[in-house]
Parts: structure tokens; C-alpha cells; sequence
């Protein structure tokens, strides 16, 4: 379970200038993770943050990154299932959670494209299934035409299957990762 929120995560982001929101910036980390094996935190951060951190507060928002970073990848790589993607809260519009939850998704696959895995046929076939989902699932938005009660259970059944997508994911290409590594 992460102790770092998503308004955590947001305001550390915005003050290193960080070119990503928070959950992009989170499905780029574990979609990292699932692709490149050896990957460290000063490895995200480098590729994340493009200026020196120069002040305190900048310091403190690498710092706080630098644990979302470690909790993530714990969670990816613990045998309990207890990964969940980072983003907002259940007490902001089912609009901005469905965007987040689409840029979690782009940010997931943008990651996961800068590893070394094997072509899409070699692949398990259940982790390019998800991968496609996840390319629709990018372009997510709220359905003005479902009722909220509705609306709302389809966000759940998604952002579910999302999580479960990026564990099984981590999980099927462990072999893949661990010959490739970072190069």
C-alpha cells in the first residue's frame, strides 16, 4: 500500500518541474518496472526530472518521489497483490478520475515500451491482451449516458482491472526483464 497520495505525488511533481501529473508519471514508473530489470529510483528520477534539484523544497520532492518509487516497486514484486495504481481519490469527479485513470494507462505503456521485451508474439498471450486493453483504457473518459451509480462501478471494474493487468503483467515477463536489464 502506498503512503505517498496522489495530491503528494502532484504537488512533489510540480515543484521539480516535472514534465508528467501523477498518475502519468506513476504508470511511466510501473510500467518501467515491469520492462527493465536493475531499475532505481535515481534511474526514474533522472529520466523524470530535468533540472538539478537546487532547494529544499525540490529536495523533499525528490525525496517523497524517491519513496513512491520504493513502495511501488515492493508492491509490483510482493506476492500479496497489494499494488494499486496511484490516483485520485474517490472524492474527485468520476471525470478526473477517468482521465487520470486513461493517463495512467498511456503513462503505463509509454514505460513499458522503453525496455528490452521480446516482440508481441513471444509475449504471453494474457499480458499483450492487457496491454491492448490498456491502449483503450487510455482513452477513457466518463460516460454521460450511464447513470452515476453506474458510472461509477465501471470506474471500479477498470481501475481493478488495471491493477491486475500491471501485477500480472510484472509478473509474466520477470524471465524477460531479467535477461534484458537496463542497457
Amino acid at each position: 500500500m502506498l503512503t505517498v497520495t496522489f495530491e503528494d505525488a502532484e504537488a512533489a511533481l510540480a515543484a521539480v518541474d516535472a514534465p508528467l501529473a501523477a498518475a502519468e508519471a506513476h504508470g511511466t514508473l510501473c510500467g518501467a518496472l515491469v520492462a527493465i530489470g536493475g531499475l532505481s529510483a535515481g534511474d526514474w528520477l533522472a529520466d523524470l526530472v530535468t533540472e538539478a534539484v537546487v532547494d529544499e523544497d525540490a529536495l523533499r520532492s525528490r525525496n517523497l518521489l524517491e519513496t513512491l518509487f520504493d513502495e511501488t516497486a515492493a508492491a509490483l514484486s510482493a506476492q500479496d497483490m497489494e499494488f494499486e495504481p496511484l490516483l485520485p481519490t474517490d472524492a474527485e469527479s468520476l471525470e478526473l478520475r477517468a482521465s487520470a485513470l486513461g493517463a495512467w494507462c498511456t503513462g503505463f505503456l509509454f514505460g513499458i515500451g522503453t525496455g528490452k521485451l521480446p516482440p508481441r508474439e513471444e509475449m504471453p498471450p494474457e499480458v499483450t491482451e492487457a496491454l491492448a486493453d490498456f491502449a483503450e483504457i487510455s482513452r477513457a473518459t466518463a460516460d454521460s449516458d450511464e447513470t452515476e451509480e453506474s458510472s461509477e462501478t465501471s470506474y471500479a471494474e477498470l481501475v481493478e482491472y488495471v491493477r491486475a493487468g500491471a501485477q500480472l503483467a510484472y509478473e509474466n515477463l520477470a524471465p524477460f526483464r531479467e535477461r534484458a536489464g537496463r542497457e
